[in-house]
């Protein structure tokens, strides 16, 4: 089976990139460790690495009814079947890390994706393999439409998984409502547990509404509840524990995301805990903190603790990549697609889409951007010298 042998060359891919993620030590419990020096512009220091573990994955892969067709592989074998789709580049909060200080430039209205638009690109994709889509912005819930979106998406066949990323301002209200749309899967971005601290990185009130998001959402059956926490020095890395312990009565997965630099962030090597040191602290505190055997395409090191209802997990972007296994493409609000986060190349499909585009005009288009996807994004110092959009623009 086609498929059979695409999963099996993006499996040997993955541990062929194993030297890019680290020096294998031992293989256990999440207690790989080996020692890198990193330098730059003066910049030297010795951290500890965990290294990543690829699932296994059966021999036999059962028939899927939705099979992957060329146009999401790229030359690597990769497949990708995960899309992230931008709704809208606005939002309610001006977090520092995704919006400059000054504010962005917002793209007109005209120029932005209508549902029907988006709705038939999702649909191109789906066809053609996609099986998880993750709804983004800017903040999806404030799109006066998003529960029409859901309800659309959710009944496309071949469409396994409709997920969201959203700050949780509002979300408490709309969550019933989307969850009867078949919203299947929530994160939820909350980088503080302090209500000053949330109002001086958000410039805006309203932790406690985010709070009360999470809280609705496992009322409301969602297991796990993930919450995304951006983790930067001198600002929330000695809540780390504090967001862990959450994770003891309540089922919620607190994902902790290295700082990644984007435009207008004013990212700084100083403001960023790697993973190894994160890890470091939670072990400390917690030490039956036990590492979960991930799938190839996972892009956090999950674990679990014994005696708790939740899990912790790390993503490793910017010390630690993920790209060896990586599956997901995105669709963002003004109709650009992209192939890598960190990538700063775009095509459009809004434009040949709205010139009269026939859906093989359209795979043709993306299938290409596919192809040229590279193995691997650079370096998190090369990262941070190279031009691209704001995160408010890209979509979480």
């Amino acid at each position: 089976m086609m498929m059979s042998r695409n999963i099996s060359k993006l499996t040997t891919y993955a541990l062929r990139f194993s030297k890019f993620t680290s020096l294998w030590v031992r293989f256990g419990n999440g207690s790989n460790t080996a020692s890198k020096s990193i330098e730059d512009e003066g910049l030297c220091s010795q951290m500890r690495w965990y290294g990543t573990c690829f699932a296994k994955l059966p021999e036999e892969v059962p028939k899927d009814d939705n099979p992957v067709s060329q146009m999401l592989v790229d030359s690597f074998g990769r497949l990708h079947t995960y899309l992230r789709i931008s709704l809208t580049e606005r939002c309610n909060l001006r977090c520092h890390y995704c919006m400059p200080s000054e504010g962005v430039d917002l793209t007109p209205k005209p120029q932005l994706l209508s549902q029907d638009e988006i709705l038939r690109l999702a649909n191109l994709f789906i066809g053609s393999g996609v099986s998880k889509i993750r709804l983004t912005g800017g903040e999806p819930t404030v799109r006066k439409d998003i529960e029409d979106i859901c309800l659309r998406l959710s009944n496309m066949k071949g469409l396994k998984t409709l997920a969201m990323t959203t700050n949780g301002i509002v979300l408490a209200t709309k969550l019933p409502r989307l969850r009867q749309c078949g919203l299947t899967s929530l994160n939820i971005s909350l980088d503080t547990l302090v209500p000053a601290k949330f109002e001086f990185m958000t410039r805006r009130k309203g932790h406690h509404r985010v709070l009360d998001s999470i809280n609705t959402a496992i009322e409301l059956g969602y297991n796990p509840v993930k919450v995304n926490c951006v983790v930067m020095r001198g600002f929330n890395d000695d809540e780390i524990c504090d967001f862990v312990e959450l994770t003891r009565e309540k089922p919620v997965n607190i994902r902790f995301i290295e700082f990644m630099p984007f435009d207008g962030n004013v990212w700084n090597v100083k403001k960023l805990v790697p993973y190894a040191e994160m890890y470091d602290r939670v072990v400390k505190q917690f030490p039956s903190l036990k590492r979960l055997q991930d799938h190839p395409t996972e892009t956090a090191k999950n674990f679990k603790i014994d005696g708790h209802q939740g899990a912790v997990s790390f993503i490793t972007s910017m010390t630690e990549h993920f790209c060896a296994g990586c599956n997901r493409l995105r669709l963002l609000a003004d109709g650009n697609f992209k192939v890598c986060l960190f990538g700063p190349s775009e095509v459009s499909l809004r434009d040949p889409l709205r010139s009269g585009a026939d859906d093989d005009e359209l795979r043709e288009i993306i299938e290409a951007a596919v192809k040229r996807k590279k193995a691997s994004h650079a370096g998190m110092f090369d990262l941070a010298k190279t031009a691209n959009r704001p995160m408010i623009h890209i979509g979480g």
